[in-house]
């Protein structure tokens, strides 16, 4: 009997840690989140670098740019000493939805700029 016979069926089954994880999984199609990517880097890069400072534990980030996200969390890539590392940050809640994407994002970024000491500006597109 092997190792996978041997775990419980409704326990997942673990990821390498250098393996993207498939993260059109719920209401997000790859269409969409690529929309979503293109707008944050064209718009809001700025305010994905203070996410990313703050929420995302990478004070010495110098720039960031979304790369995907799920349900669950964004990804960023974001350059600290000249090199791209990838970066994670969880949302509040499960996301079920893309018009909650825009509100938790929002969010994130008023924290990110509270945490910071940044004055945050009024919610734009």
């Amino acid at each position: 009997m092997t190792a996978a016979h041997d775990r419980p069926q409704d326990q997942p089954q673990e990821q390498p840690a250098d393996r993207p994880q498939d993260r059109s999984v719920g209401p997000f199609t790859p269409d969409v989140v690529a929309q979503i990517a293109h707008h944050m880097n064209d718009d809001h890069a700025a305010d994905s670098l203070l996410i990313c400072r703050s929420l995302g534990g990478a004070p010495a980030a110098s720039a960031a740019r979304m790369t995907g996200l799920d349900a669950d969390g964004i990804d960023f890539a974001a350059t600290i000493d000249e090199a791209e590392v990838p970066l994670r940050v969880p949302f509040a809640y499960r996301l079920t939805e893309r018009a909650q994407v825009r509100r938790e994002v929002v969010r994130m970024y008023q924290e990110a700029c509270a945490q910071l000491g940044v004055p945050a500006r009024h919610a734009e597109s």
